[in-house]
């Protein structure tokens, strides 16, 4: 015996006829009539009483009308119980401090209103260690900007990841306004660089890997004085002059009046942008809030970057779906 056979028994009752039944259901009138035929052979008793006005219940038919009801209306309770439960769990989540200052607190206002159960534990760092860190199962997902190039062994285990490209982002050169002239011009190309002093982070970092392959498109040697893994304190050193780099807006997003403080010139070169992946464990290791989680992060994204809070950037493609296998991507 089946949910759909009952719900097709009560229809039949509460109409008094299998044709206007039919209908109700969408289904062929031959159809249901075996359905419910069906149902009484199994329950080896008549249930209807047809006539050419119609059907209505037999005395079991009656009982047996009454009893379906109930157990659809549990049936539709237990749905609704499971539709409504709330998940649970812990997920761990790293970000770049970049990412951190522009999506940080939507996605934790974001968690907190559609899974207030869920405990966000939250990590700032480097694309690098927040690499190493998800291949260690210290994180569940993490928002990357480049796969790992180092040992076979960490390329391996990035293989097993789930990769959602997620947004695409405009590289800026970004130096103290009192080192530039007034007249100084909104958008540069690469080979523009040339002897510009910059202060750049280390190479075992997204940022720096997709910068230095910039260089090389560009044919020209990078002019580093400093190299830094804080992004804290590579942003006061570029405001006190002491040379400029390169970022996404995202790296002045936590600053204010940035617009007397700092040049920004964008880089036009079509190859040079910072492209965001969302990472995690393979589906089968993540749990229910963890997969809820990462839908929570793409449809954070995709809003601030539709609303215009998260400047110079673009949505990937493909904007959205299902995450890919890591193993499809060039490492």
């Amino acid at each position: 015996m089946e949910l759909r056979q009952l719900r097709y028994f009560v229809r039949v009752v509460e109409l008094g006829s299998i044709s206007r039944a039919a209908l109700d259901l969408d289904l062929v009138q031959s159809a249901l009539s075996q359905q419910i035929t069906r149902l009484e052979g199994e329950l080896s008793t008549r249930l209807l009483q047809r006539s050419p006005q119609g059907v209505t219940p037999t005395e079991a038919g009656v009982a047996f009308f009454r009893e379906a009801q109930l157990t659809l209306r549990h049936a539709e309770q237990a749905m609704r119980a499971a539709q409504q439960a709330r998940l649970t769990g812990t997920v761990s989540v790293g970000l770049a401090p970049t990412t951190a200052a522009v999506l940080g607190l939507p996605l934790m206002q974001a968690m907190r209103e559609r899974y207030p159960d869920v405990r966000l534990h939250m990590v700032e760092s480097l694309s690098g260690h927040l690499s190493n860190m998800l291949n260690a199962r210290q994180l569940d997902l993490a928002v990357l900007f480049d796969l790992p190039m180092g040992t076979s062994q960490a390329v391996q285990a990035a293989r097993r990841w789930s990769v959602l490209p997620l947004i695409e982002e405009d590289i800026f050169l970004i130096a103290s306004r009192a080192t530039r002239k007034p007249q100084a011009p909104d958008s540069l190309r690469m080979a523009q660089l040339h002897g510009e002093s910059l202060i750049l982070p280390t190479g075992p970092h997204g940022l720096r890997h997709a910068l230095n392959a910039a260089f090389t498109r560009a044919k020209i040697t990078p002019s580093v004085v400093m190299e830094m893994d804080s992004l804290a304190m590579l942003m006061d050193a570029v405001c006190a002059g002491l040379g400029s780099t390169l970022q996404p807006w995202a790296a002045v997003a936590r600053m204010s009046d940035v617009s007397d403080k700092l040049y920004m010139a964008r880089i036009v070169d079509h190859q040079v942008r910072r492209v965001n992946l969302l990472c995690g464990l393979s589906d089968d290791e993540l749990s229910p809030a963890a997969l809820a989680t990462r839908v929570v992060i793409g449809d954070c994204v995709r809003g601030l970057v539709r609303s215009g809070v998260w400047l110079g950037a673009g949505i990937s493609a493909p904007a959205s779906g299902e995450p890919r296998d890591a193993s499809r991507f060039k490492s």
